[in-house]
């Protein structure tokens, strides 16, 4: 081996050419058609190829950005990637004692950027931010106010906190998200007059004149996705958004630079990993072509400020623990992408109060990426992907259609009066909620491999948690709101209705013949009847049909299933259905040949993979009598 040690690897297999590649892969498909097999036709509207290459990269001038250089598709910075671990949590401002200690120790554990989401309906005061933020070295602790025109309501008494603090105006970092149009997507209407003016943006912009690095104005693209909108929307009408307000307030006098300066994009982070990767690369760029083209006096102006959050839309109820992975891919997902500071929810935000645990491990989860995989090393490390790369730019390319369509329909206002935008995402959402229900997608211990033993503590777990919110329009809105829901909803609900109706159905699995068939048709009908949350019962299998039925009459079965292989379904399920004689509903699992002759001697129901999930339990449930 050490003679041969200067020879370069490889040099025995020779270079193969797409065309190559592509006459193999027709091969194999005998005539099956390409695109159907193949190619992936995302929900954002563009096709994804089943492989990329090198030369897909020819003609991607991105490919060249270095990282930190315009138009940042590579990320803020020239070295590594400084993100900033942040956490929200919930303050009223009647107790800001106990919310500063809460801080103090969540800055004690690893925090570096805080996330104070006031209530509501408080008053705020000096006294109380003074209190709320004592103690907290602003010179060094990125300091943030949720909450809509709640933190703006409280924005002069945190600049006046500012002011004596004694810490340089320069090194204060942080923000509040007010948005009028987040609040008109929510709501359908402007909170007040001055919202609808943009007047209050004036406002809080000449607030904080002193604060150079406070920013005021929160672009809410996180709304859309956790309302069940695609990428590329959450992208395009953040971007639709955000170019209202430029327009309106260079109108008013404000200079592009100083608007960049105080602008906060704040996404959320969805499930698809690589997906998400390329739409924070994505929005870098498209938001500074879209800076540039106001002439800024520094191209420094165009670099976007993103914060993320993890996907509300995609977290569960049932097998809440799940919801650790799900924040864990998602986080990654962001990181790599290069945001600027993330907030990982806990994995029990979706039905409780966030407990003391699960803010530890929301903690925990970015530290291990920043400590343990040196996420924070690199800048961009999916530069030079083929695939990567190639999503980048189909997300940027259809991202910026759409937002040219709401663009072209008088902006993100004027559009969203119109019903423009609700139809685009509701048209998504249903696609969305329809993959869902056929497990055509699947949502891990919802949809699909439920924990069998799970039931909802329904002293914590409140209906309204598990129940899907309806769209109300008030009489004076102007447009129909959006809805931030959450994907699992409707199977929550069905599995909530079993556990508070006080009983559990039995389903037993009447397993026959064939070995192999009759257990893998049993492990999917447990799995398909414990989304449910209705108790399954699976045998190895029973030598005769009077056996099996003797069984499921002695276990007081609600449901039974017969399991068996197709040819032995023509002779064992009539004869199964008849020893029933309608004690307990009778279901064939599969869609054999012989369907046809088992509807005729009055055998009614089937499951299969080809069968809605969701409609079909519904069935099952009122045909049990669950309400």
């Amino acid at each position: 081996m050490a003679e041969k040690s200067n020879e370069k690897l490889f040099t025995e297999f020779p270079p193969v050419s797409t065309a190559e590649w592509e006459a193999v892969i027709r091969e194999d498909l005998k005539g099956a058609d390409y695109d159907k097999k193949l190619v992936w036709k995302t929900l954002e509207g563009f096709s994804v190829r089943p492989y990329y290459r090198s030369e897909d990269l020819a003609n991607l001038e991105t490919v060249h950005v270095k990282p930190g250089d315009f138009p940042f598709v590579r990320g803020n910075h020239q070295k590594g990637n400084p993100w900033l671990i942040r956490q929200d949590f919930e303050v009223c401002l009647d107790k800001p004692t106990e919310a500063n200690r809460k801080a103090i120790d969540m800055l004690n554990r690893g925090v570096e950027s805080l996330g104070f989401n006031l209530c509501s309906d408080c008053e705020p005061s000096y006294d109380s931010i003074s209190r709320l933020l004592k103690d907290i070295d602003l010179s060094r602790v990125e300091v943030n106010f949720t909450g809509g025109s709640a933190s703006a309501k409280a924005l002069p008494f945190i600049i006046k906190f500012f002011e004596q603090s004694g810490v340089k105006p320069t090194d204060i970092k942080g923000s509040i998200d007010y948005s009028p149009l987040t609040t008109f997507a929510l709501k359908g209407k402007f909170c007040c007059e001055n919202d609808a003016s943009y007047q209050g943006l004036v406002n809080v912009l000449n607030a904080v004149k002193s604060f150079p690095n406070f920013r005021v104005i929160g672009v809410n693209a996180h709304v859309f996705h956790n309302s069940g909108s695609s990428a590329v929307q959450e992208l395009a009408f953040g971007l639709a958004m955000a170019s209202d307000y430029l327009n309106a307030l260079t109108d008013k006098g404000f200079g592009i630079d100083e608007l960049a300066a105080r602008i906060r994009f704040n996404f959320a982070v969805g499930a698809n990993y690589f997906m998400e990767m390329a739409k924070f690369r994505a929005a870098r760029m498209l938001w500074a072509k879209m800076v540039e083209a106001y002439n800024p006096k520094s191209k420094d102006a165009a670099r976007m400020s993103i914060h993320a959050e993890t996907s509300r839309w995609n977290l569960t109820v049932y097998d809440p623990y799940v919801n650790m992975l799900r924040t864990t891919t998602e986080s990654m997902s962001a990181v790599l992408a290069g945001v600027d500071s993330l907030n990982v929810l806990p994995f029990d935000a979706p039905f409780a109060q966030p407990s003391a645990f699960s803010e530890r491990i929301a903690r925990n989860q970015q530290i291990l990426l920043r400590e343990e995989s040196h996420f924070g090393k690199v800048a961009d490390p999916a530069a030079g992907s083929y695939y990567i790369e190639n999503l980048t730019i189909s997300i940027a390319e259809y991202a910026w259609n759409l937002f040219l369509e709401v663009d072209s329909q008088g902006g993100f206002r004027e559009a969203f009066t119109k019903g423009f935008i609700q139809e685009k995402i509701n048209e998504v959402a249903a696609k969305r909620d329809a993959n869902i229900a056929s497990r055509r997608e699947t949502v891990l211990g919802t949809n699909q491999y439920p924990n069998f033993t799970e039931v909802a503590d329904l002293a914590k777990v409140k209906p309204e948690a598990v129940t899907r919110p309806k769209p109300v329009k008030s009489a004076d809105a102007i447009a129909q709101p959006l809805v931030p829901y959450r994907g699992a909803q409707a199977f929550e609900e069905l599995r909530y209705r079993t556990d508070s109706s006080g009983r559990r159905p039995r389903v037993f699995m009447l397993t026959l013949g064939n070995l192999a068939m009759r257990r893998a048709r049993a492990q999917f009908s447990c799995n398909f009847f414990a989304v449910a949350g209705f108790e399954v019962i699976d045998n190895i299998g029973f030598n005769t049909v009077d056996d099996g039925v003797k069984a499921a009459m002695d276990a007081k079965s609600d449901i039974v299933v017969i399991c068996s292989s197709d040819d032995e379904y023509a002779t064992l399920a009539p004869e199964a259905f008849e020893r029933l004689n309608g004690k307990a509903i009778f279901v064939v699992a599969g869609e054999p040949a012989c369907k046809p002759d088992l509807e005729a001697k009055g055998i009614a129901n089937y499951i299969s993979v080809k069968s809605n999930l969701l409609d079909t339990l519904l069935k099952y449930q009122e045909m049990l009598g669950i309400k």
